[in-house]
């Protein structure tokens, strides 16, 4: 039965809208909040308190340390002043000492200054301070500071320190340790300036007769005044030890050196000496740190008692208000008690039954309030159970498959009903999709498994997950090995790197897109597989797709390696070269262990003419044979050969050999055949160029001989006859007595005509081939050529001994000639220069102008003839001829190669 709800028309008072822990909370809460209040701000008055009275202690105990080191500083600076006024041993040993002392209150001073966190930059200012001192004492050593030079750079790091004291004591917390703090700087501060007046002082008495600019009263009353400041502020104790020290002895001798000083008409001879006043204000300042050591102590005892008293006035404060809070909490908790016990059992009953937790049960029967909440609880329960038992039978279902079950809907009602009848269409959503998903399931099985394409699933942990059937039948391993084993295993060793690079940029989620790396197949050969992945990183996956890319790769290899080849045979490199080349590109394209270009010779001998890689003789020497005796494409075990076929017979053969046991690849005879095609067009075109060559030469020296002929024919005939004309002319000239004077001058006519008829004719004799040439070699040749120029000629003619080939001789006669004739005539040139020097068999003349330029042999000029001339003989003529710039022509021609 559900307990009838109050009428939302009744007027219930606002406190009784309040629950009864409620108001039980607001009274125990307002006290008690009021109370921790207090409490915290007072707690807060006192840390801060106290952390001011702890920082100035901390501040105090640096200083300490910063007056340590300031002692240690003065000790060093007077022991510096003494070694440099007087040095010996003595005084530098004290110095060093001075130094060592110096290094450790610095080194403790930083040491403390470790865990310094106040806003005042302690360390730094030690740490500057610390290199000032090195650069001083590098100077010191170097002896390039007077002694007052000295001090004064010794005052400045000891005036820093000071300060720096000064300014760790000026937090003064309280007034006690305000004036302890007074007075200890006022010490410090009095003794630096007797220090400064030891110095000074020293100086001045360690040379009594050089002149001092000194102004030996200052300290003195800086002195006296900062002493003043100490007694006004220090304790009674102390003013009354000061006053003993200074009315002693080295008291006494300081303040009578001080009036011997100031008085004016004192003499030289009454002032103390350099060891007396050393001692008497040595003993006099160490009597005054006695006392500054103990003001420190009395500031350190002032600001320790200062921080204990904080402390002790937070701890009792802070227990007088623990104590009140204890007792409300002791008064509210038992007020609660008798309230909240039934409320505790209640809430707890409500947390299991939120939990799932059916079978705690509340026992509380009251008839308040909190018994109407345990009622309703144990209502909820038995109704919760009975939807938990729904939902299992619903669960229990799901997993034995059996998605037709159905909940009771009728048994519940409310929102219960409506919660069962949206689960009930749930189950039917749920039992449509697993239908579909099965379907999608086996259609994506189909294609996974019937797809040509290498297709898998691998793991961030470097193992294949599934593999498809396309991926065993590529690699030739069984899906066992392929996911049995880290898929780098099966990377080829030189592809591994950059796979791993891979494979961490897809775990950082990155796609990949044609990625290519190398497989071993299980019989040792690779292929090569072109990548597109996707990584899942949350589910530690990667998708990924492949295609054999193997075939393409090797046919672009292919394609390179016939246009390298095919290049070589276009350019009419000589044929050994384009031997060894395809030699080494079969080798490289069929990744064979061994290639090699093969001429057959008489009796079947085979010689090797081009080869690449390390030799297999014997596995070569079967497939040449099979070669040479089929005349066709042959196969022998790991070895293949193919023929090569010049003018309808065979020449040679192209042969590979694979190392180990792997074996060839299909269709390597029709690639063997691409090469062979090529070395039978080389062989070819070499024929055809040795065959132009030939005629060239004959056509030359044809040409040549008949130049001879006709010069020796000119000369031998035509020359003589003219010669003999000559002679019978001037007979008949001398056998006239009386000649009238028309028939002489015909006579002298007709003999001035013979004589220039015989100088023309022999200048064409000349031409048509050069008798100096014949007699004289190439060098005087080319001299009388220069002699000759209509244009000035410079020669550098550097010609091996003895004479060269005639066809060379003539060759080079004939370009020069013919580049003289051009420079004077077309190219206007002012100067031309000659060289000729023989280097590596090689004959290399070069002739160069200074004209007008523009020669170009393939326009028809004379300079076509020189070139059918040299390359008739085998060598090169190159012209360089820019407008403008002048025309240079280099000769290469062969010489016959000397035996050593």
């Amino acid at each position: 039965m559900r307990r009838p709800r109050p009428s939302a028309a009744l007027r219930v008072p606002l406190l009784a809208r309040l629950r009864v822990g409620r108001k039980l909370m607001l009274l125990v809460l307002l006290p008690v909040t009021g109370m921790m209040a207090f409490t915290a701000f007072g707690a807060v008055s006192q840390w801060h308190d106290a952390q001011t009275l702890r920082d100035f202690r901390t501040a105090t105990e640096l200083s300490f340390r910063t007056t340590a080191l300031t002692d240690a500083l003065a000790r060093e600076r007077i022991a510096a002043v003494k070694a440099r006024l007087r040095p010996g041993p003595a005084t530098l040993k004290e110095r060093t000492g001075a130094q060592h002392a110096t290094d450790g209150a610095l080194r403790a001073a930083l040491l403390d200054t470790a865990d310094w966190t106040g806003p005042l930059d302690v360390p730094g200012r030690l740490d500057a301070r610390s290199r000032q001192l090195r650069a001083l004492r590098l100077q010191t050593g170097t002896g390039s500071l007077t002694a007052p030079q000295l001090a004064d750079q010794y005052d400045t790091i000891e005036h820093d320190l000071l300060e720096l004291a000064a300014t760790l004591e000026s937090g003064r917390p309280t007034r006690a340790s305000g004036q302890a703090a007074d007075a200890h700087i006022a010490l410090l501060n009095a003794i630096e300036a007797a220090e400064r007046e030891r110095t000074e002082l020293a100086v001045l008495f360690a040379a009594p007769d050089a002149p001092h600019p000194i102004a030996t009263d200052r300290w003195s009353a800086l002195e006296k005044a900062l002493l003043d400041d100490f007694g006004q502020t220090a304790p009674a104790g102390l003013k009354g030890r000061l006053y003993v020290v200074l009315l002693q002895h080295p008291g006494l001798v300081v303040r009578k050196t001080r009036e011997t000083l100031a008085d004016p008409h004192a003499k030289r001879n009454a002032w103390p000496t350099y060891d007396s006043w050393l001692t008497a204000s040595t003993r006099r300042i160490e009597a005054l740190r006695v006392i500054q050591h103990r003001a420190a102590a009395e500031l350190g005892s002032d600001a320790t008692r200062d921080l204990d008293a904080a402390r002790a006035r937070g701890t009792r404060d802070l227990s007088v208000s623990l104590s009140v809070l204890a007792a409300v909490t002791v008064l509210a908790l038992a007020l609660r008690l008798s309230i909240t016990r039934p409320l505790s059992e209640v809430s707890a009953g409500a947390r299991a039954l939120s939990e799932g937790d059916l079978s705690y049960d509340i026992r509380y029967a009251g008839r308040d309030e909190l018994g109407a909440v345990a009622d309703t609880f144990r209502e909820l329960r038995v109704t919760t159970g009975r939807l938990a038992a729904e939902i299992n039978a619903m669960s229990a279902a799901i997993d034995d498959n059996r998605l037709g079950h159905r909940a009771d809907v009728a048994a519940f009602e409310g929102t219960w009903a409506r919660l069962l009848g949206g689960m009930n269409g749930t189950m039917a959503s749920f039992a449509a999709a697993h239908g579909r998903r099965d379907k999608a399931e086996q259609e994506l099985a189909s294609v996974f498994h019937l797809s040509l394409d290498l297709l898998c699933i691998a793991g961030l942990d470097g193992y294949f997950k599934r593999v498809n059937p396309a991926f065993e039948r590529t690699l030739g391993h069984s899906a066992e090995a392929l996911l049995g084993r880290p898929w780098l295993e099966f990377v080829h060793s030189e592809d591994r790197a950059h796979t791993r690079a891979a494979l961490d940029r897809l775990a950082k989620g990155v796609e990949l897109g044609e990625f290519e790396n190398r497989f071993l197949r299980d019989d040792g050969t690779e292929r090569w597989l072109q990548w597109s992945a996707y990584p899942v990183t949350a589910e530690g996956l990667i998708y990924a797709a492949a295609r054999d890319v193997t075939e393409s790769r090797r046919a672009a290899r292919e394609q390179a390696a016939l246009r390298r080849v095919a290049t070589l045979v276009a350019r009419g490199v000589p044929p050994h070269e384009v031997f060894s080349e395809v030699a080494d590109q079969v080798g490289k394209v069929l990744s064979s262990g061994s290639a090699a270009v093969l001429r057959y010779g008489a009796g079947g001998t085979a010689t090797v003419v081009g080869s690449g890689r390390s030799p297999a003789v014997e596995a070569e020497t079967a497939a040449a044979a099979e070669v040479a005796r089929t005349a066709r494409p042959a196969r022998v075990g790991r070895s293949v050969g193919a023929p090569i076929v010049l003018d309808d017979r065979l020449w040679g053969a192209v042969v590979a050999a694979v190392a180990g046991t792997e074996p060839l690849p299909p269709g390597i005879e029709s690639r063997l055949a691409d090469f062979t095609e090529l070395v039978a067009t080389a062989l070819a075109n070499a024929d055809s160029r040795d065959q132009l060559t030939a005629s060239r030469a004959r056509v030359v020296a044809a040409g040549d001989a008949s130049r001879r002929r006709i010069e020796r024919d000119l000369h031998d005939g035509v020359q003589q006859r003219i010669v003999s004309l000559q002679l019978d002319l001037r007979t008949a000239q001398s056998m006239l007595d009386e000649q009238p004077e028309e028939l002489a001058e015909q006579l002298e006519h007709i003999a001035k005509g013979l004589d220039d008829a015989f100088t023309d004719l022999l200048q064409v004799a000349r031409g048509i081939h050069p008798a100096i040439l014949s007699k004289g070699g190439l060098g005087p040749a080319l001299r009388a050529l220069a002699r000759r120029s209509a244009v000035p000629v410079e020669l550098d003619l550097r010609l091996p001994p003895g004479r060269l080939p005639e066809q060379t001789e003539v060759a080079v006669y004939y370009v020069t000639s013919e580049s003289f004739t051009n420079a004077a005539k077309h190219a206007r040139a002012s100067f031309v220069r000659v060289t000729a020097r023989a280097v590596d068999d090689v004959l290399e003349v070069t002739i160069a102008d200074d004209g007008a330029g523009g020669a170009d042999p393939g326009h028809g000029s004379g300079l076509i003839g020189l070139v059918d001339r040299v390359e008739a003989i085998g060598g090169k003529l190159r012209v360089d001829s820019p407008p403008g710039e002048g025309t240079t022509l280099t000769v290469r021609l062969p010489l016959p190669r000397t035996e050593s």
